[in-house]
């Protein structure tokens, strides 16, 4: 099963206002495990970047000079995803970004149950919790050390593990997968006969206990039992 982690940094909160995408990460999963397959590109925004939004996540324009637009890049995109389930954290916003640059260019747009949210997958496994990427990473033991600042790639890597405990952790790896085109193999074992008794062991009926049966046999089931001690 292919599935993709996606991570979007932005110039603000709110496309509506005019906000754009600066950063995106694809990860492709397939099983839950990342592959070697990543789709990461920065993109100029056409617009500034506030200096809140900068110190979120270390991107100012100067760092984008060069980059390309989003419609330069929006097709490679939609052919790396596919037809795949976007895992992401927090879907809603990302989906709502991705959408408003897709709909400036009448590309399709992503609907919204492609989404698979590790915002509400937490909540359903720790309900009272807090949710954030960090506080995931800390309830998992993930190592953060890395997210010095907020990064699409950076985030995609931890989300992805992070989405692997939320599905229950290494047991994720003991479900089978289906066996066509594998090679099937017995490690381990070896067919050998039963062993038998030299000696039957002795009836634990006595005598008493035959004739009572039998009886019983005779006078309440008509001598036709469905069962009975041989």
């Amino acid at each position: 099963m292919r599935e993709i982690v996606l991570d979007t940094e932005t110039t603000g909160l709110d496309p509506g206002q005019g906000h754009r995408i600066i950063e995106i990460c694809c990860l492709e999963l397939e099983n839950h495990v990342p592959t070697d397959r990543v789709f990461h590109q920065l993109i100029h925004p056409e617009r500034d970047i506030p200096e809140e939004a900068a110190r979120v996540h270390g991107i100012t324009i100067d760092k984008l000079e060069g980059a390309p637009f989003f419609a330069a890049i929006a097709d490679e995109f939609l052919a790396f995803i596919g037809d795949s389930p976007l895992v992401i954290h927090n879907a809603e916003f990302d989906l709502k970004f991705l959408n408003a640059e897709l709909g400036r260019l009448s590309k399709p747009l992503l609907v919204p149950g492609r989404g698979i949210d590790t915002i509400q997958l937490a909540k359903r496994r720790f309900p009272g919790a807090r949710y954030s990427l960090d506080e995931l990473c800390r309830r998992f033991s993930i190592d953060l050390s890395v997210r010095t600042l907020h990064s699409a790639k950076v985030d995609t890597e931890l989300l992805a593990q992070v989405y692997l405990e939320l599905l229950g952790g290494r047991q994720a790896h003991l479900q089978l997968a289906p066996w066509e085109g594998r090679e099937s193999r017995e490690i381990g074992t070896e067919k050998r006969a039963a062993r038998q008794r030299p000696e039957a062991l002795p009836s634990r009926l006595g005598a008493d206990e035959r004739e009572a049966h039998a009886r019983f046999v005779a006078a309440e089931l008509k001598n036709d039992p469905v069962w009975g001690w041989g």
